[in-house]
């Protein structure tokens, strides 16, 4: 049961169920600002090198990297993870916010899911172009073939990354399509151009708004967001099996699969706050997403930093206690000492310490904090993939084989390139899209109030 006396309003400012609509639509129906060419332009000139890089890697082949015998996995793997954790956010918010009940998801899960749809779209790149030669992609699908007996390895974790990965992509995106079908029928009721009526009624589907409209959606959306619930677990969990399968030291591990599934849903939701707190600046939404909103996210954050502080202090604690001398050296001579020690204790202090400051009162309620802290956290979860790929692979059983890596302006430019992606998906969505579920902001105008009226008639 929601309270509004105790955690604030979920809508401010006393708005009908008109205002909610011309609120939420004003940006779509009327001319993009300024700002909102200025950073098209930069994520154009940010695609435009990562397609270059691209087209580079795949010309002359994967040695324009700095990857070596050694270190077969750089950028691109600690990346594709990367991409990969920020793309949990948006599943994370729509179906375990709403199986616990918590109606102050509604300002949020619709730029949430879009998140999601943008972030897989860039982390799928990264393994697609590792392999080398981007044509023989389809080797990894599981679909019958004249090749005779030659099949794709069921045991390979590889494997399951694709089977995962493109189901989860499948299943948010459409989770996404479906949830937005209510508002497209709203534009194309209410534009008056020919050629938007025409697209958003594409886009609409015939949407009408009758009960067996909503009967269906409702109930379609309960078996998508059944799926996806499975696969928010699924995916990271599988993605870490691709370490914790080898005998590398420092990835041999059990802990992995629920560190990554956790780790993922922390970059993400602080992916969200970030872009939550641009949409609340950019087009005073604030009424909408309330200080309530970003409180309530700071408080999961440091909720979940609390998890990884204790997941980093285990992954310690076992290497000491397990007498292993590998797993030793890679831990307190690598990692918290020797060569690598900047990047460990950039992540340790990124994801356990600082967001420890959201327990003050005046931290929350600050937008400046909330949004720098944000970034910080998405450095440091970075900084925690890079640790666990390059200190293991740099520095392993043979110190005839250790190697050094530093990327090389190719791997650079790819990334730079899918930080363009992802930036022009999100601006495009800004523009186009309705960035508020105004369907199911509707539905909870008037809920605390509701409650609060049943519990003084319970009284």
């Amino acid at each position: 049961m929601y309270i509004t006396k105790v955690r604030g309003e979920l809508i401010n400012g006393n708005k009908t169920l008109g205002d909610i609509t011309s609120d939420i639509l004003r940006p779509i129906e009327s001319d993009a600002p300024i700002w909102w060419y200025v950073a098209m332009a930069l994520s154009s000139l940010a695609v435009i090198w990562g397609v270059y890089s691209m087209y580079v890697t795949v010309a002359f082949g994967i040695g324009m990297w700095n990857l070596n015998n050694s270190v077969g996995w750089g950028w691109d793997i600690i990346n594709f993870v990367w991409w990969i954790g920020i793309g949990h956010a948006g599943t994370a918010f729509s179906i375990f916010l709403l199986i616990l009940r918590q109606k102050w998801r509604t300002s949020i899960n619709r730029a949430a899911e879009a998140m999601t749809v943008f972030a897989v779209i860039c982390a799928g790149l990264f393994p697609a172009l590792h392999m080398g030669r981007v044509w023989d992609a389809f080797y990894i699908f599981p679909y019958p073939n004249t090749r005779g007996p030659l099949w794709v390895n069921f045991n390979s974790p590889l494997f399951w990354d694709f089977t995962a990965i493109s189901a989860y992509l499948t299943i948010s995106a459409s989770f996404w399509y479906l949830g937005m079908l209510p508002d497209f029928g709203t534009i194309r009721d209410r534009t008056k151009s020919k050629t938007r009526k025409a697209i958003y009624g594409f886009f609409a589907m015939g949407w009408t708004g009758s009960s067996r409209n909503w009967q269906r959606y409702e109930a379609l959306a309960f078996i998508l967001g059944g799926m996806a619930a499975v696969l928010v677990v699924s995916v990271h969990s599988i993605v870490s099996t691709d370490f914790a399968s080898s005998v590398e030291p420092g990835w041999h591990t059990t802990i992995f699969p629920p560190y990554f599934v956790v780790g993922a849903i922390f970059s993400g939701f602080a992916m969200v706050m970030t872009l939550m707190i641009i949409i609340r600046k950019a087009y005073k939404l604030q009424d909408y997403i309330t200080d309530s909103h970003l409180n309530a996210t700071a408080k999961i954050l440091t909720f979940v930093s609390l998890i990884m502080g204790t997941a980093y202090v285990t992954e310690i604690f076992i290497a000491w206690y397990s007498g292993n001398k590998y797993e030793i050296f890679t831990f307190f001579h690598n990692r918290i000492t020797g060569d690598y020690a900047p990047q460990f204790w950039a992540m340790f202090i990124c994801n356990a310490i600082i967001p420890q400051l959201f327990w003050f009162k005046k931290v929350r309620k600050s937008l400046a904090m909330l949004f720098i802290i944000s970034i910080i956290i998405n450095i440091g979860m970075w900084f925690e993939r890079y640790n666990i790929i390059v200190t293991s692979l740099a520095k392993d059983y043979l110190p005839s084989s250790w190697a050094t890596y530093s990327p090389s302006i190719v791997e650079v430019g790819v990334f730079v390139g899918t930080i363009g992606i992802f930036s022009t998906g999100v601006l495009l969505f800004f523009r186009y899209i309705p960035m508020l579920a105004i369907s199911e902001l509707k539905t909870v105008l008037h809920a605390g109030e509701d409650n609060e009226r049943v519990e003084t008639h319970t009284k």
